[in-house]
């Protein structure tokens, strides 16, 4: 390549030798590919989905979300922040798909991923004109009860999921992965820290199979290559699962607004611009909505890699296509994603517990940089409490319509989310002055 250097891995559009790129590429997908994976083994886990068909989503995640890269890093028309975003399967939507799933059947799951993409997409391209509703408190109060509503998912898994939950050996297996997890931590140096979930993942799958914790009889039948199906589960349109994804659609296009705006501003040293947003929310919602046609969740942008970036400073686009590459072809050996599926509940629940306890941090954090005014409290607080307060007892919304009660009555978020946009609204912007 023509002027390439190593160095420009720290510009956006300077040109780096493939050789060079590669590492730095695959660095990229290493930190987000069990986050990646992981919502599929959830959910599929939850919708009693075969280990066959867990497998094709697996093989599928991994194209769409390399896809979905690609297009945030070369714009189609106004689609794409051409900002160093990697995409992958949202953690967002795990709960609500985990009620939507064992309600409706997975293809209600696939029905309103296609439609809650699609508007998504259209809300990005209009971001413009509303995207000053979510405030920074009311992405931060979002962030932190996406990571709450996570807790007990990952426990869950963490206790075998539906296999022998509690037992001995799960908790076993459950505990050896998460140690590794945290001691990798500990004691790597340098960028090998983000790779100390992939680590725990290796080695309690490792111990699994010494265990006889690990089924293989699914890779007898697994094709070597093989291309993603166009709607291999026939999608259902149920009004009520649209709705409650379609919330949720909402609450990922405010993580969307975080990322991308953390982005430019720790890798570029920039503030991000209108159409940088607007491109990068639209493409989070028409990439899911491709997602959808081929059976898979939705795709969002992955904080993980917005924090690589922010140590490392390695911005440069086509050093993360190359990853982008790396995940497709990955994609296209459905080999590969039997082998994943075969990963038990407990070792996926040891890698979670740390990464959902992030988020809850991650939140936090967010919630302290706003600042602690009287407005923001009341804003945080008011609708943290509410939100998971209210959908611990969810008995609560029964007065209302069976919808409301679909979208509201388990989904922490989803209400955190509504409360905090009305409060952020209605609430005078200079508290502070009116009670002096």
């Amino acid at each position: 390549m023509k002027n390439s250097d190593i160095n420009n891995i720290y510009q956006l559009d300077g040109k780096v030798p493939v050789s060079k790129a590669i590492p730095f590429g695959l660095q990229h997908i290493l930190a987000m590919f069990v986050a990646n994976i992981a919502p599929i083994i959830i959910v599929s886990s939850a919708c009693g989905l075969d280990t066959t068909e867990t497998a094709r989503l697996i093989q599928t995640a991994m194209i769409v979300a390399g896809i979905g890269s690609v297009i945030q890093l070369y714009p189609i028309w106004k689609v794409g922040s051409g900002l160093p975003i990697v995409m992958g399967i949202s953690f967002t939507f795990v709960s609500v798909f985990c009620f939507v799933g064992p309600t409706y059947g997975y293809g209600a799951i696939v029905g309103a991923v296609i439609i809650g993409g699609i508007i998504e997409g259209i809300l990005g391209l209009f971001a413009k004109y509303w995207v000053k509703l979510i405030s920074p408190i009311v992405a931060a109060s979002v962030v932190t009860a996406i990571g709450f509503s996570l807790l007990s998912v990952g426990a869950t898994s963490f206790g075998g999921g539906a296999e022998d939950f509690g037992s001995a050996k799960n908790l076993i297996l459950g505990t050896i992965t998460l140690v590794c997890c945290i001691g990798f931590n500990i004691f790597a140096k340098s960028y090998w820290k983000q790779l100390s979930v992939l680590f725990g993942l290796i080695v309690g799958y490792i111990v699994a199979v010494c265990m006889g914790m690990v089924d293989f009889s699914g890779l007898s039948t697994a094709q070597i290559v093989s291309l993603p199906q166009i709607l291999p589960i026939k999608p259902t349109f149920n009004i009520g699962a649209i709705i409650s994804v379609l919330v949720i659609f909402l609450v990922s296009a405010t993580e969307t607004i975080g990322d991308t705006s953390a982005l430019a501003s720790s890798g570029l040293n920039r503030e991000v611009s209108k159409k940088e947003l607007t491109g990068s929310i639209a493409a989070d919602g028409f990439v899911s909505a491709l997602s959808g046609l081929f059976g898979c969740l939705p795709i969002t942008s992955f904080s993980q890699n917005v924090g690589l970036v922010s140590m490392t400073k390695v911005v440069n686009r086509f050093t993360i296509f190359t990853g982008c590459v790396i995940m497709v072809l990955a994609g296209l050996f459905p080999m590969f994603g039997t082998l994943l599926a075969t990963l038990p509940e407990a070792v996926l629940g040891g890698c979670t517990l740390m990464m959902f306890g992030n988020i809850v941090i991650s939140g936090l954090q967010m919630i302290a940089k706003c600042g602690f005014s009287q407005r923001n409290i009341i804003i945080a607080a008011l609708s943290l409490s509410i939100g998971l307060g209210f959908t611990q007892v969810p008995e609560i919304f029964s007065i209302f319509p069976q919808i409301i009660q679909n979208v509201f009555a388990e989904n922490c978020v989803a209400v955190v989310f509504l409360v905090s946009i009305i409060l952020n609204l209605v609430l005078p912007k200079n508290m502070e002055a009116h009670q002096s």
